[in-house]
């Protein structure tokens, strides 16, 4: 409720930097993306804090649609932050934010539990002082000992593998928060909230150009099975992960996918 009557100023951007993001991307969006985009600046531009979920599959365009509206708040003189849920995902993130953005004035720094002291130190200064436009980091973003100086908007990556309280940090943080989350499925609690027009949904439903739709097979195990499988995907130059639920034992399933193959 306290939310609702706040009021902010309005994230207007720069255009010529919003121009040469969109001039850069390496695909063709697709309608939904073109349309949640609409919506997501619409939000950044009205005086009301955003409060809105992106939801779509893997692979549709959740993450670049992210990095518009990230740009629109860092060239609005804001800070952006990014919680992720794994260090693998984050960066990754920063991988993709800084690829997209290198020809841009915004300087994007990654934090997670792999970070060198020394460099994690040099971070925390430089939130702080509003030098960093853009912190993407796992859980080590919600500690006490980091402090924006003017933050703006908090993407909040596969929203249903964190916790209400987790969430809700950064909101007793700056009540004049901008969020947007990311999702594939998203979770009952949300979509109470959506449902009952606490919080917008932007639906990403439309697979890009050329996307192969995904196939999900649940079968026996069966080691003739995943040879061919691993066979196939490597044979037309692609890549494979192989999950596994024990660390203990995942050096033996290592060994015994190698004698597989």
């Amino acid at each position: 409720a306290s939310r609702h009557e706040i009021k902010r100023l309005p994230h207007l951007g720069d255009s010529d930097l919003e121009e040469t993001a969109r001039e850069t991307f390496p695909f063709q969006e697709t309608e939904d993306q073109l349309r949640a985009e609409v919506d997501i600046l619409a939000d950044l531009s009205s005086p009301k804090p955003m409060d809105r979920m992106l939801a779509g599959d893997v692979g549709f365009g959740k993450t670049e649609l992210a990095i518009r509206a990230a740009l629109r708040v860092i060239a609005s003189g804001k800070q952006v932050a990014l919680l992720s849920p794994t260090t693998i995902l984050t960066h990754q993130h920063q991988h993709t934010f800084e690829e997209r953005l290198k020809n841009l004035p915004v300087k994007i720094r990654a934090l997670s539990r792999i970070t060198p002291k020394k460099e994690e130190q040099q971070i925390l200064k430089e939130i702080s002082e509003g030098q960093i436009d853009c912190l993407i980091g796992t859980h080590r973003l919600l500690s006490k000992d980091i402090h924006f100086k003017n933050l703006g908007l908090l993407v909040i990556d596969e929203e249903q593998r964190f916790g209400v309280k987790q969430k809700e940090r950064f909101k007793q943080l700056r009540e004049d928060i901008d969020v947007l989350s990311l999702s594939a499925p998203p979770i009952p609690r949300t979509m109470k909230f959506i449902l009952a027009k606490l919080r917008n949904i932007s639906l990403l439903s439309t697979p890009p150009p050329k996307r192969i739709p995904i196939s999900t097979f649940v079968v026996p195990y069966s080691a003739q099975l995943i040879r061919e499988a691993i066979s196939r995907e490597l044979g037309r130059g692609g890549q494979i992960y192989f999950l596994h639920n024990r660390i203990e034992t995942i050096g033996r399933t290592k060994e015994k996918l190698l004698k597989m193959l």
